[in-house]
């Protein structure tokens, strides 16, 4: 078992592709609902996403909840009569919280499907094959809350798309096929820097992540380049996902490992996934610390101060996050100092309070 292996706090699914509740075949896109202690599951090559529970309590954590798709049939009869709220090949996901729903890259199709966050059913769908104003084979969506757009990674057209995210009309879009700044070859996983007002793009087949303004898409800087193994260097990443402090997680596909950037792109450590497989995708809870990547027919979860530093501290909104055991050590010592004036306990504050019972 590798360092990185023996840090995971559970993992989803099995060794073997399948079709039941809980099993995947080929998981890709991933993303924490904080609202309600869910995982979403992108089950790529069984058409649906599923849902799980991502509460580290009561060994519940990675529990099945649901899943959706209507998607019925093979995917060469699925060419020739699909439907609006088919899924054929789905691959990136992300919540917009705002309007309540899922949006989802439908692949095969050609389009970005939305979905009902609360309900989990059909809104609606936007795009079809093609190059001018259409989509080819979109594997990354990202919600950039600051600007109402929802990005697409148009994986072949080699651009970025970007529509309003209130009527989904186009808006405007960026790159082409090359390797200069601000061109892509095949741009994969997406993310969105809010507080920098940023978008982080990984331009698989170039070996770097792009770094774009989220205000114009204009060019920033890059970095992972070349193609290499050496810390900081990349191959093929596929996903990609900001982290408290505006640190940059990268699936580094090729190399079988997760990286930790700076928000300036300097490398911080890597997460050397080993045995369990090339790590397509990743996700961040902010909420609970979590980092979760999919590998293989499983996907796996980390504490991100396990691995990271500093990653992941309490604050006082987040105690509902808490798993149970920890609420009651803290509620526990919280009465216990309140009974003693001027103790040692007394000065403790609740967040030092999370951080201690979180190594315990």
């Amino acid at each position: 078992m590798s360092e990185g292996e023996a840090r995971i706090r559970f993992s989803i699914g099995t060794e073997q592709s399948g079709k039941a509740d809980g099993v995947f075949s080929n998981p890709r896109g991933l993303a924490f609902d904080h609202h309600r202690r869910h995982l979403f599951v992108v089950d790529c090559n069984n058409y649906r996403v599923q849902v799980f529970s991502s509460i580290e309590d009561d060994a519940c954590g990675g529990e099945f909840l649901s899943a959706f798709s209507s998607f019925a049939g093979s995917p060469r009869v699925r060419r020739f009569a699909f439907d609006n709220d088919a899924l054929l090949s789905p691959w990136g996901i992300a919540i917009d919280h705002d309007h309540d729903r899922l949006v989802l890259a439908d692949s095969g199709n050609h389009r970005v499907q939305l979905w009902s966050l609360s309900e989990q059913s059909f809104l609606s769908s936007v795009g079809q094959r093609g190059t001018h104003l259409e989509l080819r084979n979109p594997l990354g969506v990202a919600i950039d809350k600051h600007h109402d757009r929802i990005v697409i990674t148009d994986t072949y057209n080699h651009r970025l798309v970007f529509l309003s995210s209130l009527d989904l009309s186009f808006l405007f879009e960026i790159g082409k096929h090359g390797s200069q700044p601000g061109e892509f070859f095949v741009p994969t996983g997406v993310a969105i820097d809010h507080d920098r007002h940023r978008i982080i793009v990984c331009d698989s087949f170039n070996h770097r992540v792009q770094v774009l303004s989220s205000i114009d898409g204009s060019f920033l800087f890059e970095f992972g380049s070349p193609c290499g193994s050496q810390p900081g260097q990349l191959k093929l990443p596929r996903g990609v996902c900001i982290a408290n402090q505006g640190r940059i997680i990268v699936a580094d596909t090729g190399n079988r490992r997760l990286q930790a950037f700076t928000h300036e792109g300097h490398h911080i450590s890597s997460f050397e996934c080993g045995s369990l497989g090339e790590p397509i995708e990743v996700a961040f809870d902010e909420h609970r610390g979590l980092i979760a990547f999919s590998a293989r027919h499983q996907v796996h979860v980390i504490g991100a101060n396990q691995w990271l530093a500093d990653t992941f501290t309490w604050l006082p909104f987040r105690y509902r996050d808490a798993p149970s055991w920890m609420k009651q050590a803290v509620s526990t010592m919280t009465m216990i100092r309140s009974l003693v004036d001027e103790s040692v306990l007394s000065m403790i504050p609740n967040e030092l309070l999370f951080e201690i019972f979180s190594f315990l």
